[in-house]
């Protein structure tokens, strides 16, 4: 099955944009790292999307891994696991993740559909 990381830009993107993850990820094994999670958690507490995310994750648990990785930060902490997992789809909007990865990337397309590139 194929995998596919997602970081804390795309996942917010996704509740601002309506874009169900889950339902489009369907064949995907779906990994969210710790870090994002913590991420999330501390931007719950002044943004609404955060709070929806959170919940979000928790009643598709079952769809998901959350992994544990190492890294400085939780950019870094992606980079590297993408680096020694050739094959997993990286799912960021963040330039500087993009730019440091060779690995597939999965991007929101006109606010409204989910690319792999």
């Amino acid at each position: 099955m194929i995998q596919t990381i997602l970081d804390t830009s795309f996942i917010l993107s996704c509740i601002k944009n309506k874009i169900d993850i889950f339902e489009e990820l369907l064949e995907y094994k779906i990994l969210i790292p710790e870090q994002v999670i913590k991420e999330l958690n501390g931007l719950a507490k002044k943004n609404m999307d955060s709070k929806l995310a959170l919940k979000i994750i928790q009643k598709n648990k079952s769809k998901l891994t959350i992994i544990q990785i190492i890294g400085k930060n939780t950019d870094n902490s992606i980079i590297n696991y993408a680096r020694k997992n050739p094959d997993v789809i990286i799912a960021t909007l963040d330039d500087g993740i993009k730019s440091k990865v060779k690995n597939s990337k999965l991007i929101i397309r006109n606010k409204k559909m989910l690319e792999i590139i």
